[in-house]
């Protein structure tokens, strides 16, 4: 296991053992954990991430802290865009779509000017973060 995969380990053990809560640089924040299915390997992968709720939609944010490369939890989801997302207790499977256009910059925007840390993460990478909404499943 991986340093990375360590570290989000104790994020999703806390996360679950505290109701969706965590601490540490991510206390207060809205936080979920989404359920994917690995494009390569069809196994499921648990990410820990920060989500933005806003005018009724949820969106989660492919920032991968400012890497030059999407974070491979995207790259599943654009495979298999069905997921599974935890909040709270909930657990609710959802459908993963890509906003884009004006639409997108407006949602990135709103995040940053609420957590600064995604206004850097644009500004140390030269792609376009995806914003991906989740959508509940019908």
């Amino acid at each position: 296991m991986s340093e990375y995969d360590d570290w989000n380990a104790k994020i999703i053990e806390e996360f679950r053992g505290n109701s969706g809560r965590v601490g540490g640089p991510f206390e207060g924040s809205p936080m979920l954990l989404l359920h994917t299915t690995g494009a390569r390997t069809g196994k499921e992968r648990v990410s820990p991430m920060m989500y933005l709720e806003l005018d009724g939609h949820r969106y989660v944010f492919a920032s991968k802290a400012g890497a030059d490369t999407n974070p491979d939890w995207f790259h599943n989801l654009v495979a298999n865009p069905t997921v599974t997302v935890e909040i709270g207790a909930d657990t609710e499977v959802q459908t993963a779509v890509r906003v884009t256009g004006e639409a997108r910059d407006r949602i990135y925007a709103e995040q940053a000017s609420r957590y600064p840390g995604f206004a850097g993460y644009a500004e140390k990478t030269s792609r376009v973060i995806p914003v991906i909404e989740l959508v509940p499943a019908s």
